[in-house]
């Protein structure tokens, strides 16, 4: 990830099809509208940019016809050199935990991506199958963290029987996953771009998936507030200011370049 936010810049385009967008690029709200924007978005960016996001929650819309786009759209783009994590928020236990990381973490599983979205919340130690499989694969996670939704803090904020916040609990998990990294680890947190700061360390030796820029109010330099010391591992990700450029090709291109500028100024790539 260091490697391909080097040479293509720090930004993460998110990929979320929400109903308005395939109306604002002139599409159906159907699986075939669905195809036309998320290859049009592929055939814009795949090459420039280092990062994809892309939701899942806005392809199962469309049950296996929309499966379809987001497992083809993953392979074009890991193809074209760029990194995917794929945002489902998956968390569950035991053999059910190990299906999800066979899904989409697993060499040769059917929605095989760079990196899976994951929610921590039945314990930290219930991730430890799709730990496994990223560690095998050579994949990684994005553990949520600090989310910048108003009920957030209901459980995030809440302390522990150990004393620290969940939050805080999270991250100590992710430190410890990569203490042996050289740079950049492999688990990350998820830290919304707009929770301003919350005294936590956020120096987790990983990368830092931060959502809520652009169009949801956070901005480049608001990022320096919020991450601190931390800032260069964030992965800055934004997703209706750069697809509202859409659907001309070079519009997009331009849209993801202005941004990418702003994070490297920012984030110093």
């Amino acid at each position: 990830m260091r490697a391909a936010m080097n040479e293509r810049g720090p930004l993460c385009v998110g990929i979320d099809p929400h109903s308005h967008l395939l109306d604002q690029w002139g599409l159906p709200d159907t699986a075939e509208g669905l195809a036309s924007f998320t290859y049009g978005v592929v055939d814009a960016l795949a090459d420039r940019v280092a990062v994809f996001k892309p939701q899942s929650a806005f392809f199962e819309r469309f049950g296996s016809a929309g499966i379809y786009v987001l497992e083809q759209a993953t392979i074009k783009l890991r193809e074209a050199g760029a990194l995917v994590i794929i945002d489902a928020k998956r968390g569950d236990i035991g053999s059910t935990m190990a299906g999800y990381a066979a899904a989409y973490l697993a060499e040769k599983g059917p929605l095989a991506c760079d990196a899976l979205t994951v929610s921590p919340y039945l314990g930290f130690g219930s991730l430890q199958p799709a730990i496994d499989e990223a560690r095998e694969a050579g994949a990684g996670l994005f553990v949520l963290a600090l989310t910048s939704n108003p009920e957030g803090p209901q459980f995030q904020s809440a302390r522990t029987v150990d004393g620290p916040t969940v939050a805080g609990a999270v991250l100590d998990g992710l430190r410890e996953l990569n203490a042996d990294a050289d740079d950049l680890g492999s688990f990350g947190a998820v830290v919304g771009a707009t929770i301003k700061s919350t005294g936590e360390d956020l120096d987790i030796r990983g990368p830092l998936l931060a959502p809520g820029l652009g169009a949801q109010g956070g901005t480049a330099e608001g990022l320096k507030d919020v991450f601190g010391s931390a800032v260069r591992n964030v992965v800055p990700s934004s997703s209706r200011e750069i697809l509202g450029a859409g659907p001309d090709a070079a519009s997009l291109r331009d849209a993801a370049d202005r941004a990418n500028d702003a994070f490297r100024a920012v984030l110093g790539y």
